[in-house]
C-alpha cells in the first residue's frame, strides 16, 4: 500500500512561529521507506523543517524495527505510537503518492495527487531513538480509511490534512478527540489519478518520467504491507 511518495518542490508552509530551514532540496519523484523525508514540526528548536528517516523507531525500542505508517484508529492504543501521537506530531509535505491496482497476478501503479497538483501535507508522528552509536529521528505517515477514488484500489490511504488544520495538528494543547477528526478521509472530489510506468517499482528510479501517464503497461511489484 502506497509505499512511495513524491515532493517536487519545497513550497514554504505558512505557520505561526515557523522557522524555514536552509536544508538543501532536490525534487523527489520516488521517495521510499527508509529514505529521508522532509517534515515540519517542533523537533526541539521551535517549528522547523527537518530531514527525518521514513520509518518510525520508538525511542524505547531495543530493536531497529521501523513502522512506515500508523493507523489513525489505533494511535492512542499502540505503545509504539501513543506517546508520539500525544507529544510529537508533524506534517510531512508531499505532492503525490502511488498506489497499485491488482490485475490478475500483476499490479499496476497509479499516481494520486490533488486536482490542481499543488503541495499538501500528510499527518505524521515522529520519535527519536538514541543509542551509543547514533541518534535517529524518524517518522511514520498516518493512514485512514480510503476515500471513493482510492477505495477502488485499496481500503486505506494516507491522512491528508486540510491547510487550515496544520496549526491545530501541531499545537501540543489540541485535544485528542479534535485531532482524530482531522484524520478523516480526504475528499475524493479534490483528487485525481492516472496510471504510470512500472519503473516506479524500483526506488533507484527517481525522475519526472515516473509521473507520465502510461495506459497499457502491466507488471508486478513486491508488497511492502
Amino acid at each position: 500500500m502506497w509505499p512511495l511518495v513524491t515532493l517536487r518542490s519545497r513550497d514554504r508552509i505558512r505557520l505561526k512561529g515557523f522557522c524555514n530551514s536552509d536544508l538543501p532540496f532536490g525534487a523527489r519523484y520516488n521517495i521510499a521507506p527508509s529514505q529521508n523525508v522532509l517534515a515540519v514540526g517542533n523537533f526541539g528548536n521551535g517549528l522547523e523543517i527537518a530531514d527525518l528517516t521514513w520509518g518510525l523507531i520508538p525511542s524505547w525500542s531495543v530493536e531497529t524495527k521501523a513502522f512506515i505508517n500508523a493507523r489513525a484508529e489505533t494511535l492512542e492504543d499502540k505503545p509504539s505510537f501513543s506517546d508520539s501521537f500525544r507529544l510529537r506530531r508533524c506534517l510531512i509535505p508531499a505532492d503525490g503518492f502511488f498506489e497499485w491496482e491488482r490485475v490478475g497476478k500483476s499490479k499496476r501503479p497509479f499516481y494520486f495527487q490533488l486536482n490542481d497538483e499543488s503541495q499538501f501535507a500528510f499527518g505524521g508522528i515522529w520519535d527519536q531513538r538514541r543509542s551509543d552509536e547514533q541518534s535517529i529521528k524518524s517518522c511514520a505517515i498516518i493512514t485512514t480509511a480510503a476515500n471513493d477514488l482510492i477505495g477502488a484500489l485499496h481500503d486505506r490511504m494516507p491522512a491528508i490534512l486540510e491547510p487550515d488544520s496544520y496549526e491545530v495538528w501541531l499545537n501540543p494543547k489540541t485535544d485528542p478527540v479534535a485531532l482524530k477528526k482531522l484524520l478523516a478521509p480526504f475528499p475524493a472530489l479534490k483528487m485525481k489519478t492516472h496510471p504510470v510506468s512500472n519503473a516506479v517499482n524500483s526506488p533507484e528510479n527517481d525522475s519526472a518520467q515516473l509521473l507520465v501517464r502510461v495506459d497499457a503497461e502491466l507488471g508486478t511489484t513486491p508488497s511492502l504491507f
